[in-house]
């Protein structure tokens, strides 16, 4: 599970109490300020341990010829906070993550941080410039989960005014920065009750995770259609949904012919790992492969087909999470 997430429970209690003062102390419309790398690398406290293979128990293990064992994701984007739910772009260029300074401080904490939330680079030259934080909302609220296409940002918020503890919002990006956020509304956040997601290009397709029970009674992989105005029926993704074991966090590749999710290790090895499912001639989905094991989970991926995702840093002494970096697996 997501760093980002699993303080939501607190945070929606927490949220009540600070959106009131909030509401009453902010202005509803103000410049959005501009929230730097090195404001961010100022922000994880001094304490804090960067973990790296030395200290890693539970590495990352690929398990496909097709790439190379994972390292780190070199550049800017790693530090001793939490570094989570990466987005690539499908041209390349631009690179999303959530980060938090610690992800063990409390909910009230990272919601009033000015830090946690969603990050992003971009590539110039071959490097990925410094990263910067997409300031979403004027009031407080804790954003992640986003998943980019062209110019348009899909994203999940805990905010005030939601249908749900969790809603998914849109916004488009125009002269330089991400305006026009947009709550996308009750059926896909109410009736629905999305979990996190991938939108195709076509901006009529989505994929998502969802453990609301009056589609299913744990979290499994959906798809809904749109047509005009509204969302079509989900349809559960029998294929590779089972009863067992959770199934979630889609990404899709641009051409729709692989569908990559996190689920349990069913090589026995610890905590989620990342799976690839190939579409067959016939349309439904090829039987699931565990591609990357040990706290692996999230992919996205780029143009050249290498493999990004989060990896989170387990002591199993003390059955806990440290910290969350997002790791490379090379296409060979």
């Amino acid at each position: 599970m997501s760093a980002r997430w699993k303080i939501v429970s607190a945070v929606v209690v927490v949220l009540i109490v600070i959106i009131g003062i909030a509401i009453m102390t902010s202005p509803k419309e103000e410049e959005k300020e501009v929230v730097t790398n090195e404001d961010r690398l100022e922000a994880i406290p001094s304490t804090a341990v960067k973990w790296t293979s030395s200290n890693d128990s539970f590495a990352p293990v690929v398990h496909s010829p097709l790439w190379a064992q994972p390292v780190p994701m070199p550049g800017p984007v790693n530090t001793a906070g939490a570094e989570d739910s990466p987005f690539m772009t499908a041209n390349g260029t631009w690179f999303f993550f959530f980060f938090t300074p610690d992800m063990n401080i409390p909910a009230q904490n990272q919601l009033t941080d000015g830090m946690t939330g969603i990050w992003w680079t971009q590539r110039v030259n071959g490097s990925w410039t410094a990263p910067t934080r997409i300031i979403l909302n004027d009031d407080v609220s804790l954003d992640g989960a986003e998943c980019v296409v062209g110019t348009t940002m899909w994203f999940a918020s805990v905010r005030a005014g939601n249908y749900e503890e969790i809603d998914v919002f849109s916004a488009e990006y125009s002269d330089g920065g991400w305006k026009d956020v947009e709550n996308l509304g009750e059926q896909l956040n109410s009736d629905y009750d999305i979990g996190e997601f991938h939108l195709m290009a076509n901006m009529t397709t989505v994929y998502f995770h969802t453990g609301n029970t009056g589609l299913a009674g744990a979290m499994d992989l959906w798809v809904s259609q749109k047509s005009g105005s509204s969302w079509g029926t989900p349809v559960p993704i029998s294929e590779l949904n089972t009863v067992q074991e959770y199934e979630g966090y889609p990404y899709v590749t641009p051409d729709g012919s692989e569908l990559w999710f996190t689920s349990k290790s069913r090589l026995n090895y610890t905590g989620p790992a990342i799976f690839r499912s190939v579409k067959q001639p016939n349309g439904t989905w090829g039987a699931p492969e565990e591609i990357i094991s040990n706290f692996a989970g999230e992919a996205t991926m780029d143009p050249d087909g290498n493999i990004y995702f989060v990896h989170h840093f387990y002591q199993q002494s003390t059955d806990h999470l440290y910290e969350a970096d997002i790791y490379v697996a090379y296409k060979q």
